[in-house]
């Protein structure tokens, strides 16, 4: 805010201000330069003759003017200064109101006149807001869009003075947005309320196991309780330690608010059986909410902690290991990955807890205080109460309130007022309960209590998540005092209340029904004093009352509604006359508010008593406050009787007289809290538009998203840091509550530090980061929706019912906030002052499912919220043009009195035009699968409707619906940027009932005055697509223009009209001559045989071209039955736009399901651009005897864009820029389609740009390591990885070697034996690995120095220096840094700290199907689902997969006629082919196929035990093959190695399955999961899928070629097919293909060592790098392992586990292929570890000396590698040692297998007695050493530990004293070694524990030797457990100090007594001596007493 202050200057007395005026800077921002005039206003806010005119600069920081309003950049045609940034309401400030406000004064509050240098208001008003439409922007024809682009960034770079185009932002008005307009609201399109509605759940929990117990003896159960069910474990008997294993499913059917609320209740019971119910010994709680928001919705593997109810002073009474799992419809649950067993068995590291809740919960009070409620409903019927009043004789309230509060499963209850409105409580009911609590939601709710039984009256839930902030400068959960509104049902009572459950909470209530004053505390328990209550039952205490004041002062609002429109009327009701009732809370509601008990003061209805005199107060002036005083509310329009649109539709003839209403209403006054939500409220809309255009743009392909992206962020930046400037205002108001003060506080911090962070973010936007950015920016979208939700209320919300025959028939529900109104514009709701197209809706269930997408009612409705001060702007934001007409009352000067209606006597007539081109991808509503639809469009009360077109999901109407006079009320130039809003109904004909409803959608026409020119820009105007919703489900999409003409009146009469507004003289007007002759003329209809139907436009319908559609029939695949019968010879049909052709009919589908004709052709006109294209429909019929033809199923192609062929580029050599394939796919923009690895260009070289390119395979120049990682396209994921040459590679490893330190020399060759196809896997893996790694540091580099250009703008230092000077950026980016440079780091480290890569052949693993990765090899064949039935109506189409009736196989090509001859003319062109040249035929052939079965991973488990016994049954065609009796035992992670060969005949089996089997002993066995690979695509695919190409040849050894071709036999084939030039081999290994020349080796050695010449290296490498070829160039399928979901058809969409596999394929035509690869899983070896434990020292003291307090302890170390029951060992004790230091000379000797490949150990062992065979694990090898402190009667002392991975850990220290924390805080920093390289090490390790604030403390350190040998060598040289033979170990020299109490008892007194307690043994010994002397003085007193006074 600026506010400047005029005083009147004077010498003597103090200053006298003269008047003041303020204003907000909001618009300076914005413009950067303003001049304006305005009047002040003296103290009482009233204005004052003295103006001011003042001009303000504006300069932003960074430079730039700061964000752009909506009203910015107008297009205007011809006048570039004319950017008019206001709206026009505020130029017109005072005058433009037809409302009686006197000129003299300006609105107080309205924004002041604005006049922009050198441009009159007038020319403003004329142009109003020249706004590009949406048509304009979202499909532009090409050419403008590229013009427009160009504009902006002219206009950009004028603004910011830059040229650099990666600064470039654009603003909301720019981009692909709809109009929002400044009078009209966004109406809300999604019709159906989501909540309320039923959904499927299924919780799952397994009980794995419980640990530490708190109990002697026990057989412990644990009880599982979700909601009201229960369910049990077994009991295990006598142990403190039980495993269970046990899994419990819950299956649920609730709406989700129901379901969230339940609680999940773990308890422990201790000795339950059939008698006895059992003692609890401690339980845990948490919703199900909290386990649905985790990641995945599920806890995997977690610890809860138990703890007792009855006793919360006692601490964790043990752990119970779970695993809870929550699936909703859809969901999917991926099992981690396994995390390794030994983790797990870190309790504290992995409690079942939400991420960032501290591990050791305290507990709490939870206090609720209810203190009164107020404007309850009756609950009894009035017979009752007559029968009460004739017993009785009084009237009672029909109500007998109390309030039931529930909170983490308890419930606690006030008492009962009985017979009152107005109960007054005064009670708190406080729970107890660990804080923070896994419960998100507390309810209140008030209930009528009753004989029979209770019902609920109305609920609330109190969200703790918004009443506290657990930051570090947040706070505990407090509210209140505050009012909470309830809503539920209508107030009406009945015995049986249909919407009773919107009373409980469920659904959107439809009527006020009472408020309730609560607060809420919370209070952290100290549970070591002595007086605390132990137990958590819910206590009930009376508080005290509260002042009237501490929720706000009360204040009077004044809520204004006006109709201007209500249509759509549902037909039902269509009969009576029909009102409107607005209401808001009681007030306004006439049939069911309550009536006022006499006896209480009639404070709410009339306003007299003690509130009457508080206005009086306050008034500025009397007679408004009596004007006030008799202001009667007007809260429903009169009736009227609807009049007919058509058939299904009525509407009220308002017209030009539109009723009003108004209420008065007494609220506490807490609008600052509903300002601050709105504020927030409107930045996020803002963002959330901005970021719907920036996919939008991203979605069309248009020119510069990251620009958009920009402007949204600066918008965000500015929106936040004014939301910092005005929320802190209002401060010290009456009844702000603490959460008032807190949440201002976090609110203030979370949106400047978001302002911050979009500022940052704005820098980093580039065109290759849009899409990630984007997703942080969605994350500030949902944060800013959290902050904006105010959890106390304050005005009820606004109710509008629709009324016939006093029944309550439709409702609409408006927040109050958004009608609320402010001086501040920010503040205002966003529907306030606006007109808002509002649609009624059925209450309660009556508005599921297909009722409630039906409209009741759409009403136009203008309603302002304010305090009655501010009333007097309250028509401000009405459509100007009206007289008001106040209600007939007697009595003078009521001018302030609000109308009862508003006349407009300005009325616009218009003629709308409707193009209705086509719709696509509807909802398919019939049986068939398809729909009959046609297009119901309502405008305004007209409606029309197009034809119905039959079977169709895609209808093309192409029809001009032409609406003639239709009249709007108000200025001509508001309506030009605001017109109503056209609703499109789309509908499904049935033959017989009434048509059924697919789906809406709303659009805003372009408007035409009269005045303007029909022509481009905005005429005629762009089809464009609009979304269909049904429901919440999109339904579609309709492509359609919609255009509003003005037809011109009489100039005279508009000159007339605009004086009479406007006040001051309008310039001629020159308007045509009147009528309709001006509009653009309509042509006729042009084809006879639509008759009268007009077809769209020239202008409007897109420009037509002629196509030829070329189609490739191949075959059809898996078709069901229909009607029971099997399909026996179909046809397909394909049609588009009309025209289309037929199949050749399959004689028998059994035999042959392929077409015998391939390729067939037609003509058809299409539009020139492409997304406009119609769809294509493939329907398959099945031809039945005697002519009948039965529809099978159908498919649309919704966008024929990938089919559109586009001839070759002859002149370009290089592959890139030919490789727009011919079915579009074009290699480097679909990032789906450009295969992982390929080797990019750009790291070759390309010596000669013509002519030969020369490939160098083996070249010198070695290349950075990180340039080895190219990134392919900003779509497309993949890393291309170069191989990198072998000399370098070479090169590499000598370096590295150099680097070791000393001798250690690694072994050079990797020995050949020893090499199997796992070694090649498992390096590939490594491989992957690191290629991930090498992306993640490539994106931290980046960021680094994109951060280091930003500091550097701020600095003005070129990026270049600034690395040289090593420049060092802001703190903040600081630690970014660091954070990134351990990223880094760790990933460098990891590169280092891999051994050495022996040079292993490698393979490709893809983390996904081969088919993602090479377009589901949909290269020349597709695959085209075909659909059948009707469409599931659930929220997603959830089940299109069930409506698959069968594949059609075959491809599309279209292009444009007529061709270029060239490609005719080429040699060998087959005229009957068309485009598709060299397919191969289509007949049958078999093949030999070859499945591969690596390994499966995370399996779903099938048994009891939660594992599973997987085995492998592969499926093709008729033959099975079950691998049954390899079954591998209880493994989710099982290892087949396994392959499988099979004979098949494409096209009859071509679907191969692999599905995972668990196998069982008894029954019969479940599958696990299936994965299907459609063969024939592979088999035929360009990509050469039959048998993947390796990247060396061999001819033996684990890497031997396996295809039966070699590869110089491949080439010959690939170069003949390709009608290309070679292979020509030269001599010096060098081979030319085409142009361009490959080197490589030309030796090679067969199995005995030989050397011979061969071709195969050479061809290889041509293969290998195949997609360099220009033209016939395809990325062939390199030698793989690819991974599979499987999936399971009763789970459908939830992976049940992965599979790794291959496929190879050999035609039997071709010479056999040799035997299969031998991958079965490789065996472990036997290695065995020998540790000794030498020395500790400095171990932390535990153990207290019971003579001397002296701290000792008795130390020994215990040590494990597998699991820590199987073998741990202890060293023997070294009591009593006095400084930590143990001695010990002990050996642990570990024997263990291991497999090397995997870094794992293999236990086997069997899991219980009755286990029918051993289980396999894997673990990680690490060994774990610890210290203890031995006592002899209690348990032992847990120390320290240290954990070793022994494949990479910490090299020891030398010394004891240089052995720190450090070593294992900094592991990654240090470097590592592997005992399985070194053998043997010795050195100091540290132990370390934690400490009570989970830090890191040093506990000890030990000497260790570690020494590894292998099973032969340890035979050869054993030795002795401990210090036994064989090679024994020497006794520990241990200091005597351990048995010195023994040998010399005074030298220990000296040694210990003396040292530590001298002083005080000289005290003690001086204090005795005293006291010696007084007791001898005492003793001797009485005798010298006696003898003085007997003078002796």
């Amino acid at each position: 805010m600026l506010e400047i202050q005029v005083y009147n200057f004077s010498k003597v007395f103090s200053n006298r201000l003269v008047g003041t005026f303020c204003m907000v800077l909001q618009k300076v921002a914005e413009e950067g330069h303003l001049e304006l005039t305005d009047t002040l206003i003296d103290d009482n806010n009233t204005s004052i003759k003295t103006s001011v005119t003042i001009e303000i600069k504006y300069q932003s920081m960074d430079g730039a003017v700061g964000v752009w309003s909506d009203g910015e950049f107008l297009d205007v045609p011809d006048d570039r200064d004319g950017m008019f940034a206001f709206e026009t309401e505020s130029l017109l400030s005072s005058q433009s109101h037809g409302s009686g406000t006197p000129p003299g004064r300006t609105l107080q509050g309205s924004i002041p006149t604005f006049r922009k240098a050198g441009k009159g208001v007038f020319s403003a008003m004329k142009l109003g807001k020249i706004k590009s439409s949406k048509d304009d922007h979202k499909k532009l024809a090409e050419e403008p869009a590229v013009l427009e682009m160009e504009d902006l960034d002219r206009k950009a770079m004028r603004l910011a003075g830059t040229v650099d185009p990666d600064t470039i932002s654009l603003a909301s008005v720019t981009a692909v947005t709809t109009n929002v307009s400044n009078k009209r609201s966004k109406p809300d399109i999604k019709m159906e309320p989501s909540s309320g509605r039923p959904v499927d759940y299924q919780i799952s929990i397994t009980v794995i196991e419980a640990r530490q117990l708190i109990g002697l003896n026990m057989d412990p159960v644990v009880c599982v309780e979700v909601g009201d069910e229960k369910k049990y474990t077994s009991m295990k008997e006598s142990t403190n330690c039980p495993y269970y294993n046990d899994y419990f499913v819950f299956d649920f059917h609730v709406p989700p608010d129901v379901m969230f609320d339940k609680i999940i209740k773990i308890s422990v019971i201790h000795s339950k059986n059939l008698l006895r119910s059992g003692t609890l010994v401690g339980n845990f709680k948490m919703d199900v909410g909290t386990v649905y928001s985790q990641p995945e919705h599920q806890f995997y593997h977690k610890w809860a902690i138990m703890s007792d109810p009855d006793d919360i002073t006692a601490g964790c009474k043990g752990y119970v290991k779970c695993d809870i799992a929550v699936v909703g419809k859809g969901d999917n649950i991926k099992t981690p990955h396994k995390a390794n067993e030994t983790d797990e068995d870190d309790l504290e590291g992995n409690l079942l807890l939400p991420e960032g809740i501290p591990a050791e919960r305290q507990w709490a009070r939870f206090y609720v205080k209810i203190y009164r409620a107020e404007g309850l409903p009756k609950m009894n019927t009035n017979i009752m109460a007559n029968v009460k009043k004739a017993f009785i004789g009084e009237n009672r309230d029909l109500v007998d309130p109390y309030v039931q509060v529930q909170f983490a499963g308890q419930k606690g209850k006030t008492s009962v007022q009985k017979s009152s409105y107005e109960p007054i409580w005064n009670e708190q009911v406080v729970f107890t309960e660990l804080f923070p609590p896994l419960c998100k939601r507390l309810k209140v709710q008030i209930r009528d209590s009753d004989k029979v039984n209770d019902v609920a009256i109305g609920t609330h839930f109190v969200d703790l998540r918004k009443i506290s902030n657990e930051g570090d400068k947040g706070f505990l959960p407090t509210m209140g005092p505050a009012w909470v509104n309830m809503y539920g049902s209508t107030r009406q009572y009945t015995l049986m209340d249909e919407h009773q459950d919107l009373n409980e909470g469920l659904g959107e209530g439809v009527s006020f029904r009472a408020r309730l004053l609560i607060s809420m505390a919370v209070e952290i328990l100290d549970t070591t004093s002595p007086e605390l209550m132990s137990s958590t039952e819910v206590q009930v205490e009376g508080v005290s009352n509260i002042s009237e004041s501490a929720t706000g002062k009360m204040d009077e609002f004044f809520l204004f509604g006006s109709f201007l429109e209500a249509t759509m009327i549902d037909r039902k009701i269509g009969d009576k006359p029909i009102s409107f009732e607005i209401t808001i809370g009681n007030y306004g509601n006439q049939i069911d508010g309550v009536s006022k008990p006499p006896s209480a003061k009639k404070k709410k209805k009339d306003g007299e008593s003690e509130e009457e005199e508080n206005e009086l107060i306050q008034n500025s002036s009397e007679d408004e406050a009596d004007e006030d005083a008799d202001l009667v509310s007007v809260s429903s329009t009169p009736p009227m009787r609807p009049v007919i649109t058509d058939r299904n539709y009525f509407h009220l003839p308002y017209f030009d007289k539109k009723p009003c209403v108004y209420i008065k209403s007494w609220w506490q006054d807490q609008r600052r809290r509903l300002y601050n939500s709105n504020m927030m409220d409107k930045i996020a809309d803002k963002l959330e538009e901005g970021l719907n255009d920036v996919q939008e743009i991203m979605k069309t392909e248009k020119a510069f998203p990251e620009r958009r992206l920009r402007g949204v962020l600066e918008e965000l930046g500015v929106g936040c840091s004014r939301f910092v400037i005005l929320a802190n205002k209002d401060v010290n108001q009456a009844g702000r509550t603490k959460l008032d003060r807190e949440r201002l506080k976090s609110c203030m911090r979370e949106m400047d530090s978001m302002g911050q962070q979009a500022k940052q973010l704005r820098t980093q936007v580039k065109k290759n980061t849009v899409r990630d950015k984007l997703k942080l920016v969605q994350n500030f979208l949902q944060k800013l929706r959290f902050l904006a939700d105010e959890p106390q209320h304050s005005i009820p919300d606004v109710f509008v019912w629709m009324m016939s025959n006093n029944k309550r028939i439709a409702y609409s529900r408006i927040p109050s906030k958004d009608i609320l109104y402010s001086i501040v514009d920010e503040e205002t709701g966003k529907d306030c002052c606006k007109v808002k197209g509002v649609f009624l809706k059925l209450p309660g269930k009556k508005g599921f499912g297909p009722a409630g997408w039906t409209v009741q009612a759409k009403l136009e409705l203008y309603l302002w919220l304010g305090i009655n001060k501010q009333k007097k702007d309250f028509l401000s934001g009405l459509p100007n043009g009206f007289e008001e007409i106040k209600a007939a009352k007697t009595g003078p000067g009521l001018q302030s009195v609000p109308p009862v209606s508003l006349v407009y006597n300005m009325k616009q007539v218009f003629q709308l035009r409707a193009h209705m081109y086509q719709a696509r991808s509807l909802f398919a509503a019939d049986n068939s699968g398809l729909s009959d639809p046609f297009a119901r469009v309502f405008f305004s009360t007209h409606s029309q409707v197009t034809e119905v077109l039959s079977e169709t999901l895609c209808p093309t109407w192409d029809q001009l619906l032409v609406f003639d006079d239709v009249e709007l009320f108000g200025e001509a130039s508001e309506l030009r940027d605001d017109p109503p809003i056209i609703v499109v109904e789309l509908f499904d004909q049935d033959t017989v009932g009434k048509a059924e409803f697919i789906g809406r959608t709303f659009a805003k026409p372009t408007i035409k005055m009269c005045e303007e020119y029909y022509g481009p820009p905005r005429f005629p105007p762009q089809l464009e697509y609009y979304q269909i919703y049904r429901g919440n489900c999109t339904a579609g999409e309709l492509l359609a223009a919609f255009e509003l003409l003005q037809i011109p009146f009489d100039p005279e009469v508009i000159r007339r009209a605009l004086i009479a507004v406007h006040n001051f003289a309008v310039p001629q007007i020159k308007v045509g001559q009147g009528g309709k002759a001006d509009l653009p003329p309509l042509e006729g209809s042009t084809d006879s045989e639509r008759g009268t139907i007009l077809p769209v436009p020239l202008g409007i319908r897109p420009i037509l071209s002629r196509y030829r559609i070329e189609v490739l029939f191949w075959g059809l695949r898996d078709l069901k039955r229909i009607n029971l019968a099997q399909v026996d010879r179909p046809r397909v049909d394909i049609e588009c736009a009309g025209r289309g052709v037929q199949s050749v009919l399959i004689q028998n589908y059994k035999k042959n399901p392929n077409f015998s004709i391939l390729v067939k052709w037609f003509e058809v006109d299409l539009p020139e651009n492409e997304l406009l294209h119609p769809p294509l429909n493939i329907r398959v019929v099945d031809c039945r005897a005697f002519g009948r033809y039965i529809l099978v199923g159908s498919h649309a192609v919704s966008s024929l864009r990938r089919f559109i062929y586009s001839a070759p580029d002859k002149t370009s050599n290089n592959w890139a820029s030919a490789a727009k394939l011919m079915n579009g796919y074009m290699v480097l923009t679909n990032g789906g389609c450009q295969p992982r690895s390929s080797p990019s260009l750009s790291s070759r070289t390309l010596s000669r740009p013509a002519g030969d390119f020369m490939v160098d395979m083996d070249s010198e120049h070695s290349i950075r390591k990180m340039d080895t990682v190219v990134k392919l396209d900003a779509t497309s994921d993949a890393v291309v990885k170069v191989d990198m040459t072998e000399e370098e590679s070479d090169k590499d490893k000598k370096k590295k070697k150099k680097k070791k330190k000393g001798g250690m020399e690694e072994e050079e060759e990797t020995n050949e034996r020893v090499l199997d196809w796992w070694s090649k896997y498992f390096a590939s893996i490594e491989t992957l690995k690191e290629s991930l790694r090498a992306q993640e540091v490539a994106q931290a580099e980046a960021e680094e120095r994109e951060d280091l250009e930003i500091a550097a703008e701020a600095a003005d230092i070129r990026p270049d220096d600034l690395i040289l000077k090593g420049f060092k950026t802001k703190d903040k980016s600081r630690e970014k840094r660091f954070f990134k440079d351990k990223k880094k780091g760790q990933a460098a480290e990891h590169s280092e700290r891999r051994p050495v890569k022996a040079k292993v052949d490698e393979l490709m693993v893809y983390n996904k199907e081969l088919e993602t990765e090479y377009g589901n090899f949909a290269d020349w064949l597709h695959t085209f689902n075909l659909y059948r039935g009707k469409a599931g109506d659930d929220d997603e189409h959830a089940q299109d997969d069930d409506r698959i009736v069968g594949r059609f196989k075959g491809s599309l090509c279209m292009y444009k006629l007529p061709l270029s001859e060239e490609i005719t003319r080429e040699a060998g062109f087959d005229p009957n082919m068309g485009m598709f040249q060299s397919i191969p035929h289509n007949d049958p052939i078999n093949v030999l196929v070859r499945v591969y079965v690596v390994r499966a991973t995370d399996l779903h488990p099938a048994d009891i035990n939660g594992k599973a016994d997987p085995y492998i049954v592969i499926k093709l065609g008729k033959s099975e093959v079950k691998d049954k009796e390899n079954y591998i035992s209880k493994q989710l992670n099982p290892v087949f190695g396994k392959s499988f060969d099979i004979e098949a005949t494409f096209p009859m089996e071509s679907m191969l399955s692999v599905s995972v089997y668990d196998w069982d002993l008894v029954g019969t066995d479940d599958l696990i999961g299936e994965t299907k690979i459609d063969l024939e695509n592979r088999f035929y695919s360009k990509y050469r899928a039959t048998c993947g190409i390796s990247s060396k040849y061999s001819v033996h050894g684990y890497n031997i070629w396996r295809d039966p071709m070699k590869p110089s036999q491949i080439l010959a084939k690939l170069c003949k097919d390709g009608k290309i030039d070679g292979p020509h081999y030269g001599p010096g290994g060098k081979v030319k293909v085409a142009n361009r020349i490959f080197q490589g080796p030309t030796e090679i050695e067969d199995e005995n060592g030989l050397k011979k010449q061969t071709e195969e290296h050479l061809a290889l490498a041509v293969l290998n790098h195949w997609e360099e070829i220009p033209r016939v160039g395809w990325k062939l399928v390199p030698e793989h392992v690819e991974t599979r979901p499987l999936l399971n058809p009763d789970k459908p969409g939830i992976e049940q586990g992965r599979i790794e596999m291959w496929v190879d394929m050999f035609p039997m035509t071709m010479p056999a292929p040799g035997p299969a690869l031998d991958i079965s899983p490789r065996k472990p070896k036997r290695y065995e570890l020998r540790v000794i434990i030498w020395n500790t020292d400095e171990v932390i003291l535990e153990d207290d000396d019971y003579f001397t307090g002296e701290k000792s302890s008795d130390i020994f170390v215990r040590g494990w590698l597998k699991g820590q029951q199987e073998d741990k060992q202890d060293t023997d004790v070294h009591y009593h040692s006095l400084t930590g230091e143990g001695n010990f000379n002990w050996r642990f000797v570990f024997p263990f297998d291991y497999l090397m490949a995997e870094e794992k150990i293999v236990i086997s062992k069997k899991e219980s007695m009755f286990s029918w065979d051993e289980t396999e694990y894997k673990i990680p090898p690490r060994l774990t050493l610890q210290v203890w402190d031995a006592d002899h009667f209690s348990a032992d002392d847990f120390l320290g530990a240290i954990e070793l991975d022994l494949n990479r850990f910490p090299r020891g220290a030398k010394t004891a004293k240089q052995c720190s924390l450090d070593m294992i805080r900094n592991e990654h920093e240090l470097p590592s070694i592997s005992i399985f390289k070194q053998k043997r090490v010795k050195g100091w390790w540290p132990f370390v524990a934690r400490d009570e604030n989970d830090e890191m403390e040093l506990t000890g350190k030990v000497e260790a030797e570690l020494h590894l040998v292998t099973a032969e060598e340890a035979e050869k040289s054993p030795v002795g457990l401990g210090r036994n033979e064989p090679d024994p170990l020497e006794k520990p020299n241990r200091p005597d100090t351990s048995l010195m109490w023994f040998l010399g008892p005074l030298k220990s007194i000296r040694y210990f007594i003396w040292h530590n307690y001298r002083w005080l043994i000289l005290k003690l010994l001086g204090l005795v001596l005293l006291l010696l002397m007084l007791g001898v003085f005492l003793y001797s007193l009485p005798g010298y007493l006696v003898k003085k006074m007997l003078g002796a």
